[in-house]
């Protein structure tokens, strides 16, 4: 874990890359200090957690993908995990730029950028703002549409539920659709930490994103426009983002690529860690080449 003072905030993320000769050897990895550096070196890759969770999200995909030398970066969002809260209303331009401010710490130029849910969102407003530092995209179980008239006004009226209420409440009400219903009992260890997640959040925070995601532009004319390779996943049991959601999307981008995870819901990257490592293992093999 580190941090840094970017755009004003001061921001909390891994940054973890492992020398594959030490991954065989069983040693450490070094953080932005390891793994293969130079012209030769994959491409980074920046990993954008949903609401309400922080960028323990990733905990697995970190792990895999930094083993094979690749750079993993994963920042907890302003207002999430133990990054710095900021009250009021946060538009996903402010996170957008958030991320460009961070590439910059790092000395980051572009990188392959994936998001999940309001993180695929914040992708897409990286993408249109942005577009020269993406090499390839990422999106998984999210959407370009803006908030309709009653969407708008029910983000707005979770927002002061959260800041009246708290998480708890909230994050019970909805786990069987973060995860799928199955994985909240068969899956106990991921139901748990997608709880810890939401229980954990900042409702300040959680209510700064909910009004800023609320004013969103619609993306489609974004994705029509992308001409990097992007890869679309989405959980065959999404009730947040449905499947027909993420094929609209793989129509819309050139080129791209659709994966359904089975045996998932909303956070495939937590219900089925291996199947999802496999997909974008696989998608990021073929940029390297």
């Amino acid at each position: 874990m580190a941090t840094a003072h970017v755009n004003g905030i001061t921001v909390t993320y891994e940054d973890e890359r492992e020398d594959e000769d030490e991954a065989e050897d069983g040693g450490g990895h070094g953080g932005r200090h390891g793994g293969r550096h130079g012209a030769g070196a994959p491409l980074p890759l920046l990993l954008v957690h949903g609401h309400p969770f922080d960028r323990s999200m990733w905990a697995p995909q970190v792990a895999t993908i930094a083993r094979s030398g690749r750079r993993v970066i994963a920042p907890d969002l302003r207002g999430y995990g133990a990054s710095e809260v900021v009250p009021g209303i946060t538009p996903l331009g402010t996170f957008a730029q958030d991320l460009a401010a961070l590439l910059d710490h790092l000395g980051v130029a572009r990188v392959v950028l994936g998001g999940l849910s309001m993180g695929g969102q914040i992708v897409m407003e990286f993408q249109r703002r942005f577009p020269e530092r993406v090499a390839a995209l990422v999106l998984a179980d999210t959407f370009p549409g803006a908030d309709t008239k009653d969407g708008r006004k029910a983000r707005e009226a979770m927002a002061e539920r959260l800041l009246a209420e708290g998480m708890a409440g909230y994050a019970d009400e909805v786990l069987d659709r973060m995860i799928a219903p199955y994985n909240v009992t068969g899956r106990p260890e991921v139901a748990a930490h997608v709880l810890r997640m939401m229980r954990g959040t900042s409702p300040e925070g959680a209510a700064a994103a909910l009004r800023g995601r609320a004013l969103r532009p619609d993306y489609g004319a974004v994705l029509a426009a992308v001409r990097v390779p992007t890869l679309i996943v989405v959980g065959r049991d999404d009730v947040f983002t449905p499947v027909a959601e993420a094929e609209a999307m793989h129509r819309a981008v050139a080129g791209s690529r659709l994966a359904v995870v089975e045996g998932a819901g909303h956070l495939p990257n937590l219900e089925r860690s291996e199947v999802f490592e496999g997909v974008l293992r696989d998608f990021l093999a073929g940029l390297d080449e």
